[in-house]
């Protein structure tokens, strides 16, 4: 898809790319986001909200007449971008790993006329990923020592799903230093309590999204799986892959000294 120039209606249907452009400048340019888009919050309140990222509102989206329509592929339904697609501009990403979203992020702002800035993210990313690499090769507890911790990565609860090797979830998981137990699947398989057993992962990572997991969901881990540790984790932090980037070496070291 050809990006119109120097698009000035942009609405958002993925909340870590919403982040994104506005991280990159285009406060004003950005018309519509969805529901689950809550970064940057002080900035997010006055924005049209259009539904979910799966259930989009589409007569809503029409009336603010977009110029650029932002998805994702996985993130959104194939039907309704398609249907928007046939009306709007609509450029989608598709993110599995680290360099597809340095790649997205360039992309992006070539199309949106922030390429400067764009680079200049990138660039912040990747030194914060090297200083979070060299911190690992010092730590005796992660991957980069070949010491990976066995995880199972839980995103949502009765049932339960975790994550296959094919999503970025996946890819972030390595990079903390994990070996995911459930790397044989693909996307987001459900799985039940005695499959967790069967895997008996080290570690099993309880995300704070999309299902919002607490600590009674601990407790339950706990009594399942005794010899697993089971932690809270930030799932913004292993899904979301824009400029929320720039804090997660830091929150990886926090993490390890979890366990």
């Amino acid at each position: 898809m050809d990006i119109p120039f120097s698009p000035q209606r942009i609405v958002s249907l993925v909340p870590s790319q919403t982040e994104l452009l506005f991280d990159l400048g285009l406060d004003v340019q950005i018309c519509g986001v969805t529901k689950f888009c809550i970064h940057p919050r002080e900035k997010i309140q006055s924005k049209e909200k259009i539904g979910g990222t799966k259930n989009l509102n589409l007569e809503k989206i029409s009336d603010l007449h977009p110029d650029l329509i932002i998805a994702n592929k996985e993130e959104n339904e194939e039907r309704q971008v398609r249907e928007l697609m046939e009306r709007y501009p609509v450029w989608i990403s598709d993110v599995k790993n680290l360099d597809d979203a340095y790649a997205m992020i360039k992309i992006l702002g070539e199309a949106v006329e922030k390429r400067n800035e764009a680079l200049e993210m990138v660039s912040r990313i990747r030194s914060a990923m090297n200083k979070w690499k060299s911190f690992s090769l010092q730590d005796g507890r992660n991957s980069l020592n070949n010491d990976r911790k066995t995880c199972a990565y839980l995103i949502w609860y009765k049932p339960y799903m975790t994550v296959g090797s094919d999503t970025f979830i996946h890819h972030m998981l390595e990079v903390t230093g994990f070996k995911n137990v459930f790397a044989g699947e693909k996307r987001y398989p459900h799985i039940s309590i005695e499959e967790l057993r069967e895997r008996s992962p080290e570690f099993v990572l309880l995300s704070s999204e999309p299902y919002p997991f607490k600590g009674k969901h601990i407790e339950e881990i706990k009594c399942e799986l005794p010899d697993s540790k089971a932690l809270l984790v930030d799932g913004e932090m292993f899904s979301w892959y824009g400029s929320r980037l720039l804090k997660v070496p830091e929150y990886f070291k926090f993490l390890t000294t979890q366990y």
